[in-house]
């Protein structure tokens, strides 16, 4: 049999899963599905009664400290009856009530207490599917290990009781249970079932205790209505719908579908939910292209006409006008294209949406050989590259922490995310807007792949909590939106301000021709770009918010496209797109996965910028001939 096995971090707790083939009974099995039943009996010790089967044990691991049960909430009362025989194995089991919202769309209400109470077992409600109730569902596991309480076999019916007793007088010695080492409720109920393995076994190494056995049951069989093994599974299906009947009710099928279950039709749907998510990016990128035009024109761009008129000559003059132009940059940046994007991104986390679409992002990380677990990094990360790195610290470790890292530094944060609505909105529209975002989506995948090669090891999966849906409030929201951009005044303002003061410096005194001659190569001969675009490239490392403001600085104008075709802005925003990272964020890859990694990151970042900036370059230049 070849099990499928994980590792997964619970808490503080890691732990390993087996996952089982679903059986709906655990007598008269065959092949896969009774090496299952040995491996929940013996593990990876072999019993006396089955020292003849082979050297090798029954499974490659020990005996399962705990069970999850995984049962079908809509069907409950069918898969009741394999949880009473599931109980008799004396392992500390966990009911995970399965597809929730199926059951209340057939109008199926469960008491999850009654039927805790019932069974003696913790019962979780869930919908694994759309990720609800995953993470109780482990927690309740740890807390079942650390218990160690085995719930109570419930007793049999008084038709078949009798039948039991005598049945455990004749069987009750020591060199029987020392031989098959299980409880002998469960090795009873195998018998009475004239389970074939069971039986066999018995029949092989008991001669004596098997004829005792056979003549009680042919007692059994002439006495009861129907054989005995009939009755057994007649007295399980009876206690079964007992178990139904107290603990769940049928209503009308109208009254139990939520608002709650059609937002989670859209957000968390196993094929379209990808979609509903992308979608959601492409609005909120939509909105914040119109909102951002209107506060630009109000803003930046009178701020910028009045600036123009100043033309100093003096080394104090240029210095101020180089303030000025910083400080007019910062308000062109945060006010119209950062602030919307993050006042957004903020909303749709106190909403719940945002771990909705975590979720559903799971798949793709998984494809591309990571953990689920990284989306949420990753989705801080088109906030801010800087926090998103930190907080794999606390989410992930070991390959998964190094290769999130390298693959968070091509998120398109606030900052890329707002040169890119400056540029592209004005000059590319909206579907170039779009377009580089889907390149971006597609490099980082082909890169995760790469990268999962580069660091095969697999670390343990963690589990994701899905909040319930929220009205965003106005404070709190606020809030989480000034926390992430309060930088802005204490880091990106003196950097804006130094970096267009060194610019305009450069520039009086005609150093910056050299910058610029340096760096020709990849200006010029890769990029299509004019030259004197070196020293906003170079500058980017501070901030990316900086290299926008240089362009507006070395080309002399605020009016980009007087200057640059569509082409060379477009080859422009993806080389900035995946160039490398600020200082800010390679400064916290130093603490997350130390120097080699970082140092790697930066190459890994210059030669993908490069390649993807040229392969566009040279793809829109043909198109252009061609049209």
């Amino acid at each position: 049999m070849a099990y499928k096995r994980c590792t997964v971090q619970i808490g503080m707790d890691e732990a390993e899963l087996v996952d089982l083939p679903a059986i709906r009974s655990l007598h008269n099995l065959h092949d896969d599905d009774l090496e299952g039943l040995k491996y929940l009996l013996w593990g990876d010790s072999r019993p006396l009664v089955s020292a003849h089967e082979g050297e090798l044990p029954p499974a490659p691991f020990s005996r399962p400290d705990v069970l999850i049960h995984l049962v079908d909430a809509s069907t409950l009362g069918r898969h009741l009856e394999l949880t009473l025989e599931l109980i008799e194995l004396g392992l500390p089991i966990v009911i995970g009530l399965n597809m929730m919202d199926e059951a209340r769309r057939k109008g199926v209400s469960i008491d999850i207490e009654a039927l805790e109470k019932e069974l003696g077992v913790p019962v979780v409600p869930m919908t694994a599917i759309k990720g609800l109730g995953i993470s109780a569902l482990f927690e309740q596991t740890v807390a079942a290990v650390r218990n160690g309480v085995c719930p109570v076999p419930q007793p049999a019916g008084e038709h078949i009781a009798a039948w039991s007793s005598q049945l455990h007088e004749a069987l009750d010695t020591p060199e029987l249970h020392d031989a098959f080492r299980v409880p002998r409720t469960f090795l009873m109920m195998q018998l009475m079932q004239s389970d074939h393995y069971f039986s066999s076994e018995l029949k092989c190494h008991f001669p004596n205790l098997t004829n005792a056995f056979e003549l009680i049951r042919g007692k059994a069989d002439a006495a009861l209505p129907r054989t005995l093994a009939d009755e057994v599974a007649a007295d399980r299906h009876h206690r079964a719908a007992n178990l139904f009947a107290s603990a769940a009710r049928v209503s009308h099928r109208s009254k139990t579908i939520t608002w709650e279950d059609r937002l989670d039709a859209i957000f968390l749907h196993p094929r379209w939910g990808l979609v509903g998510s992308l979608t959601v990016f492409a609005m909120i990128l939509f909105m914040v292209f119109e909102v951002s035009t209107g506060l630009d024109a109000i803003t930046a761009a009178q701020l910028a006409q009045m600036a123009e008129q100043w033309v100093p000559e003096s080394t104090g003059g240029v210095i101020g006008h180089a303030v000025i132009d910083g400080l007019i940059g910062l308000i062109g940046i945060v006010i119209p294209y950062m602030l919307p994007l993050v006042l957004m991104l903020v909303t749709l986390e106190e909403s719940g949406i945002m771990p909705r679409i975590a979720f559903v992002v799971d798949r793709f990380f998984h494809h591309i050989g990571l953990h689920g677990k990284v989306a949420v990094p990753f989705l801080l990360g088109l906030g801010c590259n800087v926090p998103a790195i930190a907080a794999t610290k606390s989410v992930v470790s070991g390959r998964d922490r190094v290769v999130a890292s390298l693959l968070i530094t091509f998120v398109p944060c606030s900052a890329r995310s707002a040169i890119i609505l400056a540029l592209g909105g004005k000059y590319l529209g909206g579907i170039g807007i779009f377009g580089i975002f889907m390149l971006n989506l597609v490099i980082i995948a082909i890169l995760g792949k790469l990268l999962t090669r580069r660091y095969p090891e697999i670390s343990p999966g963690l589990i994701q909590d899905i909040p319930a849906y929220a009205m965003p409030k106005i404070q709190p929201v606020l809030h989480a939106t000034w926390h992430r951009t309060r930088d802005i005044l204490t880091i990106v303002t003196p950097l804006l301000v130094g970096g267009s003061i060194i610019l305009a410096l450069l520039h009086h005194f005609g150093a910056d021709m050299w910058v610029n001659q340096l760096l020709a190569p990849v200006t010029v001969w890769a990029l299509g770009l004019p030259v004197v675009l070196g020293v906003p490239i170079l500058f980017g490392v501070l901030r990316k918010e900086l290299s926008l403001l240089m362009i507006y600085q070395a080309l002399g104008t605020f009016e980009v496209g007087s200057v640059l075709d569509w082409v060379q802005i477009s080859t422009f925003l993806i080389f900035l797109m995946f160039y490398v990272p600020c200082v800010s964020t390679f400064a916290v890859m130093l603490k997350v996965i130390g120097r080699k990694e970082a140092l790697f990151s930066i190459i890994l970042s210059i030669g993908v910028a490069l390649l993807c900036a040229f392969a566009v370059r040279m793809l829109l230049e043909g198109s252009r001939l061609i049209l």
